[in-house]
């Protein structure tokens, strides 16, 4: 509830030095000296004053508009230290309620609108028609060294002034503007959207990105490319060049040793079987020798791709239903039966013939001389060669393991991971399991290329045309008819090699089974 009269206002510093207490002992807060002096607000502007609001119950002061106090809390001030040296606390002994400052806090009018607060200046407030004349301004210290007191002279606007609940008069506290109830409200002009967002400046469209262009991806041979293969290639010549040149100065050095001349002299590399073959080398055994030598390059050449290529161009179905198996997979074992056949062939007709004498050991005198043999090719002094009637003791040896050993393993491992073998025979299974397989079948396909790689070199080392001509043109004579053979048989090896992909692969596939992509 509000009193029926203003309350004193308490007097403090003098506003100027040597001048009494500030504001004039009786004075009101409402401006008024001792209830009606001159200054007093017209009983109008009191009524017009609105109720005291929720702030005013909560302790703070709360002005309209026009800068008039509407009500304002009660109780003591708190002193603190003197504003001048040797001078009395401040504020003096009194009941006032704490004052924290001239902050405003805005507050909605009647119409509400936004009523700024009056911008700080060091000119006293000029009265004009909506702002009442109230109390003076008390002074506190200049705003810089050796100014005057600030604010500068003026008063206050004035309003009427609530008590608080418990009767007391209320003090100014920090100052809550808000719109007088008889000022006519102007309401604020709505912001612009344009205004209250910053300008942005206009984004031109990005500018379509230029295609760089990406280098293709290396072909991959296994798991390396072609440059990764020469380059390990070009090493692995050199070390062994470098391993056989040591081999060769070990195996001469060896020759020198006590006993071994004598050795040499009693097997010279070959001995006399019990009966003599036919000389030379019939039609049967040079065209089984070339297509032995086009299907282990076919062969070799797939088993890699299906080995190390991760994901096939294409698969093959067999007519008459079966297993799905890679088109590269079809093409190895296809070649393998080929090449199996051709084998057959051959063994045929090395025992319908006296032939066999040749790759097949009669006697234990086989090994020293093969031993001799062999010392004689790593010292580069070569053994006397007479291969169009006999073959030394290391060369028999070295076919009958490729004729009757490896090839068969080759054959028998590479039906055992093939789709022909039956996957229900369990204890054949366990007997014979897949790993065992795949673990022989590799290094046998690696001794195959070994003794390709080996065989050429000594063909070629050891009296190239001749030997050529043994086995491609069937003559013991020394010319270049041999050769020339030697050269087509490599030329369709390595056309009918670089042809042995999908493009070509696939119409011949066809004829067996089905051919899909998936």
């Amino acid at each position: 509830m509000s009193s029926d009269r203003a309350p004193r206002m308490r007097s403090g510093l003098p506003r100027a030095k040597g001048g009494g207490p500030w504001p004039p002992g009786g004075m009101t807060s409402g401006g008024t000296t001792g209830g009606g002096s001159p200054g007093a607000e017209p009983d109008s502007a009191v009524a017009a004053a609105p109720a005291p609001s929720v702030e005013a119950l909560a302790g703070k002061a709360v002005v309209d508009a026009a800068g008039g106090v509407v009500s304002a809390p009660r109780g003591a001030l708190r002193r603190g230290l003197p504003r001048a040296p040797g001078g009395e606390s401040w504020p003096p002994a009194g009941e006032a309620p704490p004052a924290s400052g001239f902050v405003a806090e805005v507050a909605t009018g009647a119409a509400g609108s936004l009523a700024p607060p009056a911008p700080a200046s060091d000119e006293p407030v000029t009265d004009v028609s909506s702002v009442r004349t109230g109390i003076a301004l008390r002074r506190g210290l200049p705003r810089a060294a050796g100014g005057d007191p600030w604010p500068a002279e003026g008063r206050a606007p004035a309003g009427t002034v609530d008590t608080s609940p418990r009767g007391g008069a209320a003090a100014v506290t920090p100052l809550e503007i808000a719109t007088e109830a008889s000022a006519p409200a102007t309401p604020a002009p709505e912001p612009e959207i344009e205004a209250a967002m910053p300008a942005q400046a206009a984004v031109a469209p990005p500018a379509p990105a230029v295609p760089v262009p990406s280098e293709p991806e290396p072909r991959m041979i296994g798991s390396r490319s072609p440059a990764r293969w020469a380059k390990l290639g070009a090493g692995g010549l050199v070390g062994a060049v470098v391993v056989a040149g040591v081999i060769v100065l070990a195996a001469r050095g060896v020759t020198t040793l006590p006993g071994v001349p004598g050795f040499l002299a009693r097997f010279p590399g070959e001995y006399h079987p019990p009966f003599a073959a036919d000389e030379g080398f019939p039609v049967w055994a040079r065209w089984t020798h070339f297509l032995n030598f086009f299907f282990m390059v076919l062969i070799v050449r797939t088993g890699l791709l299906v080995r190390y290529q991760q994901k096939p161009p294409a698969f093959y179905t067999p007519k008459k239903g079966g297993k799905k198996i890679s088109l590269y997979l079809w093409l190895h074992t296809s070649v393998d039966l080929l090449w199996l056949l051709n084998g057959a062939v051959f063994v045929v007709l090395l025992f319908a013939t006296n032939h066999w004498v040749r790759i097949v050991p009669t006697s234990w005198e086989v090994f020293p001389n093969a031993l001799s043999a062999g010392l004689q090719y790593l010292t580069l002094e070569w053994p006397t060669e007479n291969g169009w009637v006999n073959y030394n003791s290391l060369q028999q040896l070295m076919y009958f393991a490729v004729v009757f050993i490896a090839a068969p393993l080759a054959a028998v491992t590479g039906v055992r991971m093939s789709e022909w073998w039956p996957e229900r025979a369990k204890r054949l299974n366990r007997l014979y399991p897949a790993p065992l397989a795949r673990m022989i079948h590799f290094p046998v396909m690696l001794f195959f290329v070994l003794f390709v790689i080996v065989h050429v070199f000594l063909v070629l080392a050891t009296g190239a045309l001749r030997n050529l001509n043994h086995m491609f043109a069937g003559s013991d004579q020394v010319n270049w008819v041999g050769f020339w053979w030697f050269v087509a048989a490599l030329f369709s090896a390595a056309v009918v090699t670089w042809l042995a992909r999908p493009l070509v692969i696939a119409p011949i596939a066809r004829v067996f089974g089905r051919v899909s992509n998936r």
